[in-house]
């Protein structure tokens, strides 16, 4: 996986990737992440990309032309096909399952915006898709765009070893992940749940469903809707419910 990222602040995204499992990564040529400063491309004395915006209004736009000029400098074989991603909390949520979407892509181009917003006709040229990392305003998009290069990363064959993998982790069927422990066997007075040290693999496998199940709803209710759950989970699930309004009842 190639990333290639229009950003005024290449140190910011440079410093996050170098590290740790991206660090290992990019070592190992799994993936690579590309920095390509906007600023590079000011057409002006002191390398200004931003100026006031038509029709007033409090802070400044980004430029069309230093970003435009940006991605072009991009190989036309590497831009053609491409998705050219704009970090902007107007954009679609990110997910888990876009993550996966994106991971499937040979080649990805990242926009990172800065002061209010960046011209709209850069938007409507080159731009595929605005994603939203979520309802909130930052000061840029380098921390978005840092984001995604994870999250997609992650997901790539041989990014993860064994330790890391990502399998039945939150989100990966609509559940959250279920409770993990490890030595010592009893910390503060509570000890690890007994089915755990049982060796029974299918028990296991069955008490970590429910707990998933169980975090899910209380947590996070809203991913409940699209779970896939088997008629003895639906039933589970049911009588959790009810269980809880109970307790809830004065």
């Amino acid at each position: 996986m190639n990333f290639y990222v229009l950003t005024l602040f290449p140190e910011m995204i440079d410093c996050f990737t170098d590290m740790s499992i991206l660090g290992r990564a990019k070592k190992e040529n799994l993936i690579t992440v590309n920095t390509i400063n906007i600023r590079d491309f000011a057409n002006n004395k002191h390398k200004h990309v931003d100026d006031t915006p038509y029709g007033g209004g409090a802070g400044m736009v980004m430029q069309a032309p230093p970003i435009y000029d940006s991605y072009m400098s991009i190989p036309e074989n590497i831009r053609t096909g491409t998705k050219v991603i704009y970090l902007s909390p107007q954009g679609s949520p990110f997910t888990q399952k876009k993550a996966e979407e994106l991971s499937k892509e040979e080649n990805l181009i990242l926009l990172c915006g800065h002061y209010e917003g960046i011209d709209e006709r850069i938007i409507e040229e080159i731009v595929t898709e605005e994603i939203s990392i979520g309802d909130f305003v930052l000061t840029g998009g380098e921390l978005g765009a840092s984001i995604i290069i994870d999250s997609v990363s992650r997901l790539i064959k041989g990014v993860l070893n064994k330790e890391e993998s990502f399998t039945d982790e939150s989100f990966s069927e609509n559940l959250l992940e279920y409770p993990q422990y490890t030595r010592p066997y009893e910390f503060m007075g509570k000890k690890v749940p007994d089915v755990l040290i049982s060796g029974h693999h299918a028990n296991i496998a069955k008490w970590r469903r429910m707990e998933s199940i169980k975090r899910t709803f209380f947590k996070r209710p809203d991913l409940l809707e699209k779970a896939e759950l088997s008629k003895k989970e639906q039933e589970f699930l049911k009588n959790l419910k009810n269980d809880t309004n109970k307790r809830q009842e004065p």
